[in-house]
């Protein structure tokens, strides 16, 4: 007997960062959120246009590519980062780093948990990351759903977190996907978990953009430069509202 033909591999590639901790029992009252970040990147996309811009970026910054970028060593910068510390420089590398997010072209799903509005709404919560996971991952599919690439499998690229953790997650993920809960069909989709000292241009752009979308949460009337540059990035059909499509808000 043959067996059934392979699911193809679709057009796209989709890269998951956090920002906040996972904690519902020690919640920081200057950061009450969790948020988990999902950036839809075109294959072809990534090759030309988002792997070469952020290598050609650290070439001129230091000369190699092999540096990470990673949003908390810009913000305080420290190691291969403390040149920041030096205003002009720190001027020119942000307007240089805002240029890039603006012109790469990517899609971004947020789920945004309020954490303490999430324990009020939930008697029993589960772990806020495998909920923002779900929730995520359902509107990825509604992504692909419109673009032709529900039925090709897709990687979710996410760091490891630990041993404990990955394990937890990947049961979690399958079952989730497997059942295609809300779907009446599995999700084909495929979870490749790396290391956090990867050098993945599609990780390195999502840890980007995670912290800036909590802040705005947390923070709304502050100006947030790089909000703004992801604000337009985030999904939505048509003219609507990016809420309930690329913005999800929890609870």
């Amino acid at each position: 007997m043959n067996s059934p033909p392979a699911i193809p591999f679709g057009d796209y590639l989709v890269f998951v960062d956090e920002s906040g901790d996972h904690s519902l029992t020690s919640i920081n009252p200057q950061h009450p959120v969790f948020v988990l970040a999902f950036v839809i990147i075109k294959k072809t996309d990534y090759v030309r246009q988002v792997c070469p811009a952020f290598q050609e970026f650290k070439m001129r910054y230091w000369g190699h590519d092999e540096v990470v970028l990673h949003e908390h060593e810009i913000r305080k910068p420290q190691d291969a980062f403390s040149f920041l510390q030096i205003k002009p420089l720190r001027e020119k590398f942000m307007r240089e780093l805002t240029v890039i997010m603006e012109e790469l072209p990517a899609t971004v799903v947020a789920v945004v948990i309020d954490k303490t509005a999430f324990l009020s709404a939930h008697a029993s919560p589960e772990g806020v990351y495998d909920y923002a996971m779900e929730i995520g991952i359902n509107a990825v599919f509604s992504f692909l759903q419109r673009h032709d690439n529900s039925d090709t499998k897709t990687p979710v690229v996410v760091e490891c977190r630990g041993r404990k953790e990955d394990k937890e997650l990947e049961l979690a993920f399958r079952r989730f996907c497997d059942s295609g809960k809300g779907h009446n069909r599995p999700l084909p989709f495929d979870l490749v978990m790396i290391p956090k000292t990867s050098n993945s241009a599609g990780l390195q752009l999502a840890d980007l953009v995670a912290r800036p979308i909590g802040i705005k949460h947390i923070r709304p009337q502050q100006p947030n430069r790089a909000y703004d540059i992801i604000q337009a990035k985030l999904d939505r059909v048509g003219n609507d509202e990016p809420e309930g499509y690329g913005l999800i808000t929890i609870p």
